[in-house]
């Protein structure tokens, strides 16, 4: 089983994603835009919605992909149509016994977000900390540390 991260996003997908890939490094495996829906489909599109992001994947590593789209009205049921930003989940990264790479990524990632648990030890043996990015996503970052 994999488990992957879907975000959506109101129109910040692709400026998240370029975020995403300068931390994380790699390529687009998939990057489609609301233009490149066939005309068939009968999909009605603004100007201004024709570049937004349908579908982009963005590969971690060999067992993780981040996945994310710009949400568009035909394609939610009316409750869901309304998007609120980074409330629904926390994209957690685990790490073993490296420390400095969880600082990297930590430094990073919070860049310009709100800090909810600085990065510090923790009782479990673990370097944890929790923010929320500055495009609404929330994520803990936690690394577990060798026996001291």
């Amino acid at each position: 089983m994999q488990l992957n991260h879907y975000l959506n996003f109101n129109g910040e997908t692709e400026s998240a994603f370029n975020f995403y890939q300068s931390v994380f490094g790699g390529e687009f495996s998939m990057l489609t835009r609301y233009k490149d829906l066939p005309t068939e489909d009968g999909v009605f599109l603004s100007e201004s919605q024709r570049n937004l992001i349908l579908h982009v994947s963005l590969p971690i590593n060999e067992f993780t992909v981040l996945m994310g789209s710009d949400v568009h009205e035909q394609f939610c049921s009316p409750a869901n149509a309304v998007l609120n930003k980074g409330n629904n989940h926390y994209i957690s990264i685990n790490l073993e016994h490296d420390e400095t790479e969880t600082r990297r990524l930590f430094n990073l990632l919070s860049m310009g977000g709100l800090i909810e648990m600085p990065l510090q030890k923790t009782f479990w043996g673990a370097l944890y900390g929790a923010f929320t990015d500055q495009f609404g996503i929330k994520w803990m970052v936690n690394c577990q540390l060798e026996n001291e």
